[in-house]
């Protein structure tokens, strides 16, 4: 197995690891077997675009196509500064591009399994993306994971605070009868850590490339999805 876990997580610092490899690289530990507390909670939200799905998007692409200018990086925040006309025109466009996306991507590898092994646990499963729960449920339906995910736990930006906001995590905690303590949240991208941080969950880092830009805010990180669902199937 390959995950790592942040050293500057809980979880390095109440010892309820299992066993523990002292490679350290880029502020992760390597080797190390994952400890019981993230794998037994009983809730986990997933980002969908790069974390359910193979990546397929090309921000900067999309910016330019939006008008926006490279020192720009938040899509939703720009179009919510646009007046009322403009904004609506340049939604129009974001979602057409978004379902181009769509109908080109493919489920993540490891999800299928992942996800499988959740729900024999009977785990509360939902999705929060910055994406709209229209094109979210297409997405789904495209990359044949639509089984998997109640359509009212799919939540996105018209049905709470985009993130980085917790308002999302916090709905369907109140709709599951969860707590974050209970909960994970698992993204490829800045906005699910901070997520998953502002709410009080745990935090997974999915990042095919290895790269793990912000260790301070993952407890566990991974290439794939296929290693959550290889600890889960062992455990």
């Amino acid at each position: 197995m390959s995950a790592y876990y942040s050293q500057n997580s809980e979880m390095m610092q109440d010892g309820n690891y299992l066993d523990v490899a002292g490679k350290v690289d880029s502020g992760y530990c390597l080797t190390m077997k994952p400890a019981h507390h993230i794998f037994s909670r009983r809730c986990w939200i997933f980002d969908l675009d790069g974390t359910l799905t193979v990546p397929v998007h090309d921000f900067p692409a999309i910016r330019e196509a939006l008008g926006m200018e490279v020192t720009d990086t938040d899509i939703l925040r720009f179009l919510a500064e646009l007046p009322p006309h403009e904004a609506e025109q340049r939604h129009a466009r974001l979602r057409e591009i978004e379902y181009g996306l769509a109908d080109r991507t493919s489920a993540a590898p490891g999800a299928v399994r992942l996800l499988d092994r959740l729900l024999q646990r009977n785990v509360r499963v939902g999705i929060l993306t910055r994406n709209t729960r229209e094109i979210a449920l297409y997405t789904l339906g495209q990359i044949g994971l639509e089984a998997y995910f109640a359509p009212e736990h799919v939540l996105g930006r018209n049905e709470a605070v985009p993130k980085p906001h917790p308002e999302g995590i916090e709905k369907l905690l109140s709709e599951w009868g969860g707590m974050p303590d209970e909960t994970v949240m698992v993204g490829d991208y800045l906005f699910d850590l901070q997520v998953g941080r502002a709410a009080g969950t745990a935090t997974i880092h999915v990042d095919a490339n290895g790269a793990f830009r912000w260790p301070e805010l993952a407890d566990l990180a991974v290439t794939t999805l296929d290693e959550l669902a290889d600890v889960l199937s062992s455990d």
